[in-house]
């Protein structure tokens, strides 16, 4: 008991500037835009709630979603040792047990934040929260399976997000519309996140990370991660039709015209050229992924007008 407690003395504490790197600010971008499009299909004056936009981004990013990588790193560090080791955890720039202690005090943080905010915020906080404990962490461990696991980033980056954003400013459930958007962008994100596994497919393999890349090939993942973006936001075209917002649909329609464009080009066989799902995985995200997200503001703006909120 002394020796350990000696130890954990003398273990440094982590450089600011490390700690950021384990918080992996570039993720936060999905979980903080799926919130505002949340806020914008709410239907209420968002300048008159700024600070309550601006608390739920930071709960959102810098709190949850940093929170999810700091945890998923300290479990994966071995994992990383592999794929990555320069992280901040193989690498040894973050000593001891710090990973999980960050994690430990993000959580803590978050649920402070989302308290104020409101009981709904709070609900949805505690299921993300639940959800990158899950992914992360033994004995569930989803991220070992990418069906599971894949289900549960999607879900907590983009429809939990979302419903977060509109139960911040409403105070109550939501419509059953925003519902219905955060579930659909949700389901697509899965296949977001199993071009993000191509990167690692090795260390996956070798640490029985059953990855869908692993599982079925890049040439399979590939076909499912383009079906699975695809067919949700067909979906929405749908919805915004029968909702009477046909130029909202029309631009969500012409935004999946260019992603499927970007598909054939980078993961998909082409007419002339065979496509090199792996190599191309990482320039479809950056390409893709932002025409993807550009038609979940279009969407949430649609459902503002149809709830009133166009004037504000």
């Amino acid at each position: 008991m002394k020796e350990t407690a000696l130890t954990a003395s003398l273990t440094p504490r982590p450089q600011p500037r490390v700690v950021l790197e384990l918080l992996k600010p570039i993720t936060w971008f999905a979980p903080m835009w799926a919130l505002l499009c949340g806020a914008v299909s709410a239907g209420v004056p968002l300048p008159e709630h700024w600070p309550v936009v601006a608390a739920a981004v930071v709960l959102a990013g810098p709190l949850v979603c940093g929170m999810s990588q700091a945890i998923n790193d300290w479990y994966d560090r071995h994992v990383d040792a592999i794929n990555e080791p320069d992280r901040p955890i193989p690498s040894g720039r973050l000593p001891g047990r710090w990973g999980l202690y960050i994690a430990l005090i993000w959580t803590g943080l978050s649920l402070l934040l989302a308290a104020v905010l409101g009981a709904w915020v709070l609900g949805a906080t505690v299921v993300a929260l639940a959800s990158a404990w899950a992914y992360s962490a033994p004995p569930l461990r989803l991220k070992e399976n990418g069906w599971w696991g894949n289900a549960a980033v999607g879900f907590s980056y983009e429809g939990i997000a979302w419903f977060a954003g509109a139960t911040a400013l409403i105070g109550a459930f939501p419509d059953w519309r925003i519902v219905a958007l955060a579930v659909l962008y949700s389901l697509g994100a899965h296949g977001i996140m199993t071009l993000n596994d191509f990167k690692s497919v090795e260390g996956d393999a070798r640490s029985g990370v059953r990855s869908l890349p692993v599982q079925l090939g890049f040439g399979g993942a590939a076909r499912f991660a383009c079906a699975a973006m695809a067919l949700p936001q067909v979906a929405v075209i749908a919805l915004l039709l029968t909702w009477g917002q046909p130029l909202h649909a029309a631009g969500v329609g012409a935004l999946l015209l260019a992603q499927a464009g970007l598909m054939l080009r980078y993961l998909l066989d082409g007419a002339s050229l065979r496509a090199r799902p792996r190599e191309n995985a990482a320039a479809y995200n950056a390409s893709g992924t932002t025409l993807y997200v550009l038609g979940m503001l279009v969407s949430a703006f649609a459902v503002r007008g149809l709830l009133g909120g166009a004037a504000g």
